[in-house]
């Protein structure tokens, strides 16, 4: 980006069905498009932010988590539709990681996307926690 900070835009989201609805406020249009098996296989784009900057409106009941690895990450996703809308990444467990493609209407556009090699996690992930 340009180095200006950016005016905070809220949008919202949810999965598929529309049981999961959250809100959440960015400062930053960046996203990170990791290659690691798990988000090439979800087509994720992450967009992380503080969880203050993130509000699930409804449909904490229609979430299930899937974990694996060392469990850190809280892999949430609708159990009604399958959708992973949001999560707690391993990288930044204090944070909420929201998939773009979940946000209502196509904002894709707006955002600035950043590739990182997830694959190769461990020797990589200093470069996604300086950011």
């Amino acid at each position: 980006m340009n180095g200006e900070a950016e005016k905070p835009v809220t949008y919202r989201g949810g999965c598929h069905c529309g049981a999961v609805r959250f809100q959440v406020i960015v400062d930053r249009h960046e996203v990170v498009d990791c290659n690691c098996s798990i988000c090439k296989k979800k087509g994720f784009l992450h967009l992380i932010v503080p969880k203050e900057q993130f509000t699930l409106l409804q449909g904490e009941d229609a979430l299930t988590t899937y974990t694996f690895n060392t469990g850190v990450a809280k892999h949430l996703f609708c159990r009604i539709c399958g959708i992973h809308s949001f999560y707690i990444p391993r990288s930044h467990p204090d944070g909420i990681d929201v998939n773009v493609h979940c946000l209502d209407e196509d904002v894709l556009s707006r955002f600035h996307i950043v590739p990182f090699d997830g694959a190769n996690w461990e020797q990589n992930i200093n470069k996604l926690r300086e950011n």
